[in-house]
């Protein structure tokens, strides 16, 4: 803990003062929004580079999930927030059992609105925090700090190693202390920001883009899409109903009409009513045909999508 808050921090890459952004206060709004985009474009770049270790993660997590455990995002400040905007989106546009997906922030809910900066310096939050969700050996964590020496994200790294859950380390800087307490390092060298330090920048969006990745990836994995049709969506509101009936179009290539009377049959459910069209059967059969492939469409209806 002591070697952790006594280090350097200016010495991490995402802490740089980069002189070539000295005067960007004298710029023109135009010119500064040229800068910020020729700066955001290395970005993805740098999110190329650890594919291999995104993908080994992945894999880490889809085999947890399969078997019963959870995914299981936290941080602090801009790293806690955007993992848990993206456990929140995984419950509507995978039809994930609320607790599936979960993401964690130091100091809270309150932190999601209000900056409570503090929080992220007590190591053992995170252990109380994952107690309250009695996290276990079957859970993956994905601890996410941009400058990859958070103590609260490292408390919680070293928790998943102690009860024998999957670890993930995401930071924006090599060779990071919260590296060194996960099972699969995942580093995106962003470097110095615009506004130096202010890491909900170039790092906030490395750190979306290997979520966006590490969720989705997971549940195609875990075959919750067909294609690339979001099959496994919530039909919650005028706007998503709108979204099935055209994914069941797309997937059976069936009319408007026939689509909202198998989605109605389905009470809902698109899976089952894509199902039941591509192989001219009753919504029961079609749940049966699904339960017996773990729900994945694919392996339900033995064919192709047509495309």
């Amino acid at each position: 803990m002591l070697a952790i808050m006594n280090e350097d921090l200016g010495q991490l890459n995402t802490e740089a003062i980069d002189s070539r952004f000295s005067k960007i206060d004298t710029l023109s709004t135009l010119d500064l929004l040229k800068l910020f985009n020729d700066s955001d474009k290395s970005v993805a770049e740098e999110v190329a580079k650890v594919l291999p270790k995104v993908a080994e993660a992945i894999t880490e997590i889809t085999k947890r999930m399969e078997t019963g455990g959870r995914l299981i995002y936290i941080g602090a400040g801009t790293s806690g927030r955007l993992g848990v905007l993206d456990a929140s989106e995984c419950i509507p546009t995978f039809s994930l059992q609320d607790g599936l997906v979960i993401g964690l922030i130091a100091g809270g809910d309150t932190a999601l609105r209000t900056g409570i900066e503090g929080a992220e310096d007590v190591l053992e939050g995170a252990i109380e925090d994952l107690k309250k969700i009695a996290f276990s050996k079957k859970d993956s964590l994905v601890g996410i700090a941009a400058s990859g020496r958070t103590p609260y994200v490292v408390g919680a790294l070293q928790y998943a190693k102690e009860v024998g859950a999957g670890s993930i380390a995401l930071s924006c800087n090599l060779n990071s202390e919260l590296s060194k307490h996960a099972d699969i390092a995942i580093e995106v060298d962003t470097g110095a920001e615009i506004l130096a330090g202010s890491t909900r920048l170039k790092a906030g969006t490395a750190q979306k883009l290997v979520l966006n990745m590490i969720s989705t990836v997971s549940m195609i994995n875990l075959g919750k899409t067909y294609g690339n049709l979001m099959v496994d969506l919530q039909v919650s509101n005028i706007k998503l109903r709108d979204r099935a009936i055209r994914i069941i179009q797309a997937a059976t290539g069936c009319d408007v009409e026939r689509a909202q009377i198998a989605l109605k049959e389905a009470q809902d459910q698109v899976k089952i009513a894509i199902v039941m069209i591509l192989l001219g059967i009753s919504a029961q059969e079609a749940q049966s045909s699904l339960k017996s492939v773990k729900s994945r469409v694919r392996d339900a209806v033995k064919k192709p999508m047509n495309t």
